[in-house]
């Protein structure tokens, strides 16, 4: 059964807001070296040994698991 393991992370022109707001919480905590954070969100779907899963996960992150408009994808195919 493959596993898909979908990374997804703002566009670099678009504010992580959240990320910000990590990254001055760490700043406040002593860990003065932190420059960025960036946040995103990680998922992972175990398919049905059936046709390209690549293909099958890029039409789900396209219809629903990201904004294309502001999120790029990342995708690793395990077996």
């Amino acid at each position: 059964m493959p596993t898909a393991k979908v990374t997804i992370t703002l566009k670099p022109t678009v504010l992580d807001a959240q990320g910000n707001v990590i990254r001055d919480a760490l700043h406040s905590l002593g860990f003065s070296s932190v420059e960025q954070v960036h946040m995103g969100k990680y998922i992972e779907v175990d398919l049905a040994e059936s046709g390209d899963a690549r293909a099958e996960v890029e039409q789900m992150c396209q219809k629903l698991l990201a904004n294309p408009i502001i999120e790029d994808c990342r995708i690793e195919i395990e077996a």
